[in-house]
């Protein structure tokens, strides 16, 4: 049965290799999934697969504390975020469970959960005493994360850490250049100042851009484009509007930018780019708000003392200017462990973990945006981006991502589970522009075949 206004349907799996979710047979899927063998063994183990981000990297450093209160044993499988999504999708949509927990976001949570690849939480929350539920304290976790995570009022997930997006900027780039960053800029303003400050210092680069191709890597940007010069990918017939002038707009906005981005933009996702701002050589960064503990932590960042925050710019609307991101934990529908799965949940998620955090790395290195007691309760609530990031997420809204109708959910992806591949094509298509191998017009028309594909084969398209 399909929800018609996000277009969710049941996905099987034979629907899952016509999406262009597995690898090619042959190739890189039955040495992967042979390679692993048991991956979530039973008895005192599970195994996680998890996005090589610096979050998940500094719960591997304190995994002695979970080690401690349970004695089970933790171990993590990261993966580059296009390999991750890939992989994991391909686990559990084959019941393989190589893994216990999944890093999954507000994208799949709601398919999965429709199609049984992901274990219902609110059992193992029933299970636990007044004292325990009291303490980790589930209301506390931002509605907005529980209603995305959730299917048919029931919980699949839970938020590691939440994110909007926002600009970073470099306060002494700035001074030095004499100009002055608004709190709200528009898009144009933004191509300018990166105009302008692109070579202020040797090999330093006017901005840092996701250029790598995928759903989850350029098209996270490139859709807020998209939303905010007026464009959409669909109107409420599920024709597709990719031909459109605001969408071609949006392609020429994305393009120009690029312009004064760093080199080899089109092979850079959020770590290449955290790297590059965090050395020095960019002056702005438009991307994920949870980069704000990340280029501000002085042990990991140049630039610590030198960074300014702005909100995601916009331009012929504020609808869908900013993105709407959780990634969470999971339990995979096979998990060979479940119990000891929601354990590492537990602890991964609650306000001790926040604190642990803080008091052993420090605050800036919290994960950001899911707990309202973070920003109320702790001394991560008064570091400089925070405001930015909470209201940005706050005021994010998938319901209504665009300046004209649509028949979809979503700002930086669209819940339909063709959208991986679309996504996934048209981000090719993307870089193919910045690296002056296709046209904008060229790429309009060859996107608007793939989304057209789309509507007809998931049986979208109205007439």
């Amino acid at each position: 049965m399909e929800d018609m206004r996000t277009g969710l349907r049941k996905i099987r799996r034979r629907d899952f290799l016509k999406l262009g979710g597995m690898v090619a047979a042959g190739s890189v899927a039955a040495p992967w999934l042979a390679g692993c063998g048991g991956g979530g063994a039973a008895g005192g183990e599970v195994t996680i697969a998890a996005v090589n981000n610096p979050q998940m990297e500094d719960m591997e450093g304190l995994l002695g504390d979970f080690k401690k209160k349970t004695d089970i044993t933790a171990k993590f499988q990261f993966l580059p975020e296009n390999d991750l999504r890939q992989r994991v999708t391909q686990d559990v949509s084959l019941n393989a469970g190589n893994f216990d927990i999944v890093m999954v976001g507000a994208y799949e949570t709601p398919i999965w959960a429709q199609s049984q690849w992901l274990e219902p939480l609110d059992q193992f929350f029933e299970q636990m005493s007044e004292k325990e539920r009291s303490a980790y304290d589930l209301d506390d976790i931002l509605q907005t994360w529980r209603t995305s995570l959730s299917y048919e009022d029931q919980l699949y997930a839970i938020p590691f850490y939440g994110e909007s997006s926002s600009l970073i900027y470099r306060t002494d780039l700035f001074e030095k250049a004499g100009i002055e960053m608004p709190e709200r800029p528009t898009w144009e303003q933004v191509t300018g100042f990166a105009e302008e400050l692109d070579g202020i210092e040797d090999g330093v680069s006017g901005i840092a851009m996701r250029g790598l191709p995928g759903w989850g890597a350029n098209m996270a940007p490139f859709d807020t484009f998209v939303n905010t010069y007026g464009g959409r990918w669909y109107n409420l017939n599920w024709e597709p509007q990719v031909t459109t002038p605001e969408f071609r707009n949006a392609i020429e906005a994305y393009a120009n930018l690029a312009e004064f981005a760093q080199p080899g933009v089109t092979s850079d996702n959020f770590p290449e780019c955290l790297t590059l701002f965090s050395s020095g050589k960019a002056a702005m960064w438009y991307d994920a708000t949870v980069a704000g503990g990340l280029v501000s932590d002085p042990k990991a960042s140049e630039v610590a003392d030198q960074v300014g925050f702005a909100y995601a710019p916009t331009a012929v609307t504020p609808n869908g200017s900013h993105w709407l991101w959780c990634w969470s934990l999971g339990i995979e529908a096979a998990s060979k462990n479940k119990e000891g799965a929601f354990e590492f949940l537990k602890w991964s998620t609650s306000k001790d973990y926040m604190n642990l955090v803080g008091k052993e790395l420090s605050y800036n290195r919290v994960p950001p945006g899911t707990r309202r007691s973070t920003y109320e309760d702790t001394p991560y609530g008064e570091l400089p981006w925070t405001e930015v990031e909470l209201t940005s997420i706050e005021t994010a809204d998938p319901e209504n991502p665009t300046r004209d109708p649509v028949p979809y959910t979503g700002i930086q992806f669209i819940t339909i589970p063709e959208w991986q591949a679309l996504g996934d094509a048209v981000g090719r298509l993307l870089a193919s522009v910045l690296t002056g191998d296709m046209t904008p017009e060229e790429m309009q028309q060859r996107a608007q075949a793939e989304a057209l594909q789309v509507a007809k084969q998931g049986k979208y398209l109205k007439n």
